[in-house]
């Protein structure tokens, strides 16, 4: 995992006492509602840079891809 950060979090003493009760590891609870929440923003960034390239794409005309991609193969 390597190097880890301190985060802290204040929550209603009841609902602590609840997690508790059922044997909730809220450590490992935040842990990985944190990592989802990145890898779900890290997609969304992923997604806006695909469309933006799609869009600056469109503006290329195919005959001109296809003859860069035929360059570039015959150049292996």
């Amino acid at each position: 995992m390597g190097a880890t950060e301190t985060v802290t979090a204040k929550v209603p003493k009841e609902l602590k006492e609840k997690l508790n009760r059922h044997g909730v590891n809220v450590s490992a609870l935040i842990r990985e509602t944190l990592e989802k929440e990145a890898e779900r923003l890290e997609a969304e960034e992923t997604d806006r840079i695909v469309d933006e390239v799609a869009e600056l794409l469109q503006d290329i005309p195919t005959k001109n891809i296809i003859e860069d991609i035929r360059r570039d193969r015959d150049e292996r």
